[in-house]
C-alpha cells in the first residue's frame, strides 16, 4: 500500500503482552502529569451529540460524521463526535469552572473518511482538555507557556518509559522550537506544507508550528482548521521527529479559542456565516461562554511514539485493510 511505511529490519521493543502493560503505564502517568501541569479535572464526555446544534467538530468541513437515529430521540438524529472542541467550552461554563481551572476527558471518536496509514486509523482516542483564561490572556505568551508546560509532560513521560524499559533510548530534545507557518513557508518556499513540517521537525526534534488555518503569503493554507473553535492567529501543532518511520509525527493540536470578533471574521473567511444561529455559536456571540485555551493529545500516538512502534495498530485494536495486515505481518509489525 502506498500509504504504508515498512521500516527495514524493524523489530518491536516489546511483545504484545508487554506492550499492553506499557500502554497502561504510559497513559496513567501522562494523564496524571498533564492534569497537574495544567490544573485540570477529569470529567465524563459524550460519545455522540444531536445533529444540527453546531456542537460537533466539522474538522476540515469535508469529513462525514457517523450518524444514526435512536428510537427514543424524536427531535433529531444523533452523530458520533469527531472531536470535543466545542463541547468542552460549553461544559466549562455549565459546570462552573473558574479562571485558571480546566477539564480534561477521554475522547473516543470515529472518523470514517480517514486515510489509513502508520499514524491514522478510523478510531480516534485522545485526551481533550480545555481551560478558562481571561480575555487579556488571549496572547502568544499564554499559548507558548502552555506548550512548554505540556512539553515538559512529554519529557517526564519519556524519562519514565526509559526507566521502565532501559533498552528504549531518549530522543526528545531539551527544548521545543517555535515557528509560524509563514516563517516556515519563507524558510522552505519550494516545499509543500507537509514537507516543511518534516524538514523542521528533523532539524529541531520537537517543534510547535503556529498560526494554522489562514492563508499564507503564497495564497495557500498550511493546513485546514475549522473556523469556529481555534483562533487561527493563536493556535498550533506539537510535532516531533520520529526516527522509527523517518518522518514527523503530530501528537497534539491546540490553541487559544476564538472570541466574538475572531469567530465572526473566521466564519466570514470560511464562508460559514450560516453557523451563527447554531446553539454553540449563538452562546459565544452573546458572551455566555468563557474565554479558553484547549486542545487534544493523541493517546495511541503517544504510546506508539514512546514505545517506538512502527504502526498505530500495534497499540490500538482496530480494523485494517487486508493488504495492510498482510504487508505488516511480513515486516514483523503485529496489528491488534
Amino acid at each position: 500500500m502506498k500509504e504504508l511505511t515498512l521500516p527495514a529490519g524493524y523489530k518491536p521493543q516489546l511483545s504484545i503482552r508487554e506492550t499492553e502493560v506499557a500502554i497502561k503505564k504510559i497513559k496513567d502517568y501522562f494523564e496524571h502529569a498533564l492534569s497537574e501541569a495544567l490544573n485540570l479535572t477529569r470529567v465524563s464526555a459524550p460519545l455522540f451529540v444531536r445533529t444540527g446544534r453546531g456542537i460537533n467538530d466539522n474538522l476540515n468541513g469535508v469529513e462525514r460524521p457517523v450518524s444514526f437515529d435512536a428510537m427514543v430521540i424524536k427531535d433529531s438524529d444523533i452523530e458520533i463526535i469527531q472531536s470535543l472542541a466545542k463541547w468542552k467550552r460549553m461544559a466549562l461554563q455549565r459546570y462552573g469552572f473558574e479562571m485558571g481551572e480546566g477539564l480534561y476527558t477521554d475522547m473516543n471518536a470515529i472518523r470514517r473518511d480517514e486515510v489509513l496509514d502508520n499514524l491514522h486509523s478510523i478510531y480516534v482516542d485522545q485526551w481533550d482538555w480545555e481551560k478558562v483564561i481571561s480575555k487579556d490572556a488571549r496572547t502568544e505568551k499564554t499559548l507558548f507557556d502552555t506548550v512548554r508546560s505540556i512539553y515538559k509532560v512529554f519529557q517526564k513521560t519519556e524519562e519514565q518509559v526509559c526507566s521502565f524499559y532501559p533498552h528504549i533510548e531518549r530522543i526528545l530534545p531539551e527544548e521545543i522550537f517555535f515557528i509560524s507557518t509563514q516563517e516556515l513557508e519563507d524558510l522552505y518556499p519550494g516545499l509543500t506544507p507537509k514537507e516543511r513540517e518534516s524538514a523542521i521537525a528533523k532539524e529541531k526534534g520537537a517543534v510547535f508550528i503556529t498560526k494554522i488555518g489562514g492563508l499564507l503569503a503564497s495564497g495557500i493554507k498550511h493546513d485546514g482548521r475549522s473556523p469556529d473553535y481555534d483562533d487561527w492567529t493563536l493556535n498550533g501543532d506539537i510535532i516531533f521527529w520520529y526516527p522509527v518511520l523517518n518522518r514527523e509525527i503530530e501528537l497534539s493540536s491546540m490553541g487559544i479559542r476564538v472570541d466574538e470578533a475572531a469567530l465572526l471574521q473566521q466564519l466570514e473567511e470560511a464562508g460559514c456565516e450560516d453557523r451563527k444561529g447554531l446553539e454553540y455559536h449563538r452562546l459565544l456571540l452573546e458572551g455566555k461562554l468563557p474565554y479558553t485555551i484547549g486542545g487534544g493529545i493523541g493517546q495511541s500516538r503517544i504510546c506508539m511514539f514512546f514505545l517506538r512502534n512502527a504502526h498505530i495498530g500495534e497499540v490500538q485494536a482496530g480494523v485494517w485493510p487486508e493488504e495492510m495486515l498482510e504487508e505488516c505481518a511480513m515486516s514483523g509489525i503485529a496489528l491488534l
